[in-house]
């Protein structure tokens, strides 16, 4: 069944030490997106609590209470402003277990739909800071189908072919990291895959790497400017020309040639294709 296209904003908000001010930002960008008609909202990495190694330096310093209740205000606001939310936050594990790196997908009635941990970590981040996760996130909003990623997970191709299997239309993935190679990558797994791929990343991490809208075959469909805290938009709409290839040839031709005998069955007895040392 045809999908009704859909807007999306891929934020790249200021990221404060201060979680108030993560807050405000936060929300001021979704109420400025739901206004020009976004159905859903990406955030970086830590948009909410902070980063490690750069607001946070030490775990003790997180007031997890505090944290709680800028949650909460978002979570509502979500709820009055009918938009998802995609929102890169830590969550706090039982002691002894370090935290999560995750994002908190917020659903357009304000309740919390599911939660993405982060897998893929860092050795930095999986020897001092974090629990890796589980799993892949995925969750649909009027039939279009989402996935979930965050950082360094950009290296893991495994990651971006088993959402490819899992048949998701578009990847949400956020970032706090001044990269540019990230972008080539997420270009890439965009092409390689088919599919609609949102960067979000942090305005103070946006000089090589801005949050950006990547369609699916592999051309940049929208873009934020570098070094400000803002969102570009973007529409997922599967009868849009410059797509048709990729999602209505590349897409159902690739999955054919990977899950079927298509090429077996032109399999042939011919020593000049056998023998390898011929001319």
């Amino acid at each position: 069944m045809k999908k009704a296209p859909i807007r999306i904003a891929s934020a790249q908000s200021y990221i404060s030490k201060n979680v108030q001010e993560n807050g405000a930002e936060i929300r001021r960008l979704m109420t400025q997106a739901q206004q020009q008609g976004a159905g859903l909202i990406s955030f970086p990495e830590g948009a909410m609590s902070g980063y490690v190694a750069a607001q946070i330096k030490d775990w003790k310093e997180v007031d997890w209470q505090e944290l709680q209740i800028e949650l909460e205000l978002t979570r509502q606001l979500a709820g009055e402003l009918k938009i998802w939310v995609v929102l890169g936050c830590n969550h706090q594990l039982s002691r002894p277990h370090r935290p999560h790196n995750s994002l908190y997908v917020i659903a357009d009635d304000g309740s919390i739909h599911t939660r993405y941990d982060k897998q893929w970590c860092s050795y930095n981040e999986t020897t001092n800071w974090y629990t890796p996760g589980k799993g892949l996130c995925t969750f649909e909003v009027d039939g279009w189908k989402f996935g979930c990623a965050i950082c360094i997970e950009i290296q893991f191709p495994e990651l971006f072919m088993a959402y490819r299997e899992a048949k998701i239309d578009c990847m949400l993935y956020s970032v706090y990291r001044d990269d540019r190679m990230f972008g080539i990558q997420a270009q890439g797994h965009a092409a390689c895959n088919n599919y609609w791929f949102s960067i979000a990343n942090a305005q103070q991490a946006s000089e090589n790497l801005t949050s950006k809208m990547i369609g699916p075959n592999g051309q940049i469909q929208a873009s934020c400017p570098s070094n400000a805290s803002t969102f570009c938009l973007s529409t997922l709409d599967e009868s849009e020309p410059d797509f048709d290839i990729a999602l209505h040839k590349a897409r159902p031709w690739r999955a054919i040639a990977r899950h079927t005998d298509f090429y077996k069955s032109g399999n042939i007895t011919d020593e000049r294709s056998s023998d390898k040392q011929i001319l």
